[in-house]
């Protein structure tokens, strides 16, 4: 006779962001599996509606989601959920935060204003988030505090500075929701 262990509970975090933000990317980083990628080759099509200012040399666009997973252990697993930056996808946001815990923010320096769309998603659904500052090849010209105020976010919701490709600050970003959450529920953020 076997005794049937009971499925991992299961916590699901959306990872938003304008276009080119680096949402694709940090899946990969800290995903145990191979993620599923949505990802195709921009087209003619897309010039004229896609800003590639900041991003020219990016040649793919996420059109659908993003999608990894983290054992936590037997009994946690965290599913991530990375949205498609564009405008003309955004719908999809909706369906895809459906049950989510918490999200992510990512935003580049260069470009901040994509991030408005993100922070106000979360807000007005009353999801808590954190952000997390994705510096690509170090550049960044703002100190946090410039960055939050730039951002006008609240003092409780955490900010990060780092590189979305190293595996150990995009672990930190889902590090700091779960510390953020914790907060939230205890009452103390």
């Amino acid at each position: 006779m076997t005794i049937s262990q009971a499925a991992p509970a299961a916590v699901k975090i959306l990872i938003a962001g304008g276009f080119g933000v680096g949402k694709t990317t940090m899946v990969g980083a800290v995903s145990e599996v191979t993620p599923l990628s949505t990802e195709e080759y921009l087209t003619q099509a897309s010039v004229g509606v896609d800003d590639l200012a900041g991003v020219d040399q990016k040649d793919t666009t996420t059109v659908a989601l993003d999608f990894g997973r983290i054992t936590v252990s037997p009994e946690l697993v965290v599913y991530l959920f990375g949205t498609p930056g564009q405008e003309r996808f955004w719908f999809m946001w909706n369906d895809l935060v459906n049950g989510a815990l918490g999200g992510v923010v990512i935003a580049d320096t260069r470009r901040l204003e994509t991030s408005f769309a993100s922070i106000d998603f979360y807000e007005s659904r009353n999801i808590p988030f954190v952000v997390a500052i994705n510096c690509f090849h170090g550049h960044n010209t703002r100190t946090p505090e410039e960055i939050r105020a730039a951002l006008d976010l609240d003092p409780h919701v955490p900010l990060l500075v780092g590189d979305v490709r190293e595996r150990p600050f995009s672990r930190d970003v889902l590090l700091a929701l779960v510390d953020h959450l914790m907060g939230l529920s205890a009452g103390t953020a």
